[in-house]
């Protein structure tokens, strides 16, 4: 057990921070909200309402173009999370490790290929 004990502890000072993090929002957070706080907004791009619904529209959808963006960034950085590693020890993990990375950047490059030939990387 005494190898364990401060994963144990750990677990427990994660969890702890958690909830008395989310305690003391709702303790100290705002408690009026107004039209402006409620709207849908996300990285410049102004949510626009038809006439109809500006009344009553709280939130709305997003051009699927933020969310593409969005995960290739997320595909590229654990790509480069990947690399930093092995370009630190490259001296010392042989010709196995040298297979395994090209063949990994290879995927990687497979993915970006396909990403530009699809249109994902250009800004309309």
């Amino acid at each position: 057990m005494n190898v364990y004990t401060p994963i144990l502890v750990l677990g427990t000072i994660a969890a702890a921070f958690a909830i008395v993090s989310v305690g003391i929002a709702t303790f100290i957070g705002p408690r009026r909200y107004n039209r402006a706080k409620l709207e849908a907004y996300e990285c410049g791009i102004e949510p626009l309402l038809p006439a109809a619904d500006a009344e009553i529209a709280t939130g709305q959808r997003f051009p699927i173009k933020y969310y593409l963006t969005a995960m290739l960034f997320i595909i590229f950085d654990i790509e480069i999370v990947f690399l930093y590693p092995w370009a630190v020890s490259f001296d010392s993990l042989g010709l196995f490790a040298m297979v395994e990375m090209l063949l990994f950047m290879l995927t990687v490059f497979v993915a970006y290929a396909y990403v530009w030939r699809r249109g994902g990387l250009s800004w309309d």
